[in-house]
């Protein structure tokens, strides 16, 4: 069975489109849900579930490297598998990329770096994108 640690940032519907899936004899199973905005509508949702949470606030950190860090120490304690980012709205640096190289799927339609935040699609087809 697949261990899977699921980033989010805001309400998860990606995060539960990927839990519902993992019942009965899917090959995995979530075991955190973690986010960087602790006001993440997802958290609840995933708490009802009965999977663990995470809410790391990025603000409280002084630097990306050190929000980064904590984020990785809250990971790596579920010893998952597989490291989906699922509407995980927060560049990653290098260093935590390769931290889960091979091991990381994002699963977010984003258009990052050009169109990060909200709404990307909408302002990528206004662009000609």
């Amino acid at each position: 069975m697949k261990r899977v640690a699921i980033l989010i940032s805001g309400g998860g519907s990606n995060m539960l489109a990927l839990v519902r899936d993992m019942v009965g004899d899917h090959p995995a199973r979530p075991v955190l849900v973690a986010s960087n905005d602790p006001m993440a509508g997802g958290l609840a949702k995933a708490a009802a579930l009965g999977i663990p949470t995470a809410a790391l606030d990025h603000r409280a950190y002084r630097s990306r490297e050190a929000f980064e860090d904590a984020l990785a120490d809250r990971i790596d304690a579920t010893r998952p598998d597989i490291l989906c980012l699922a509407g995980f709205m927060r560049i990653l640096a290098p260093g935590f990329i390769r931290r889960y190289e091979g091991r990381m799927l994002n699963i977010h339609p984003s258009l990052l770096p050009k169109y990060p935040g909200l709404h990307t699609h909408a302002r990528a087809l206004a662009a000609g994108d």
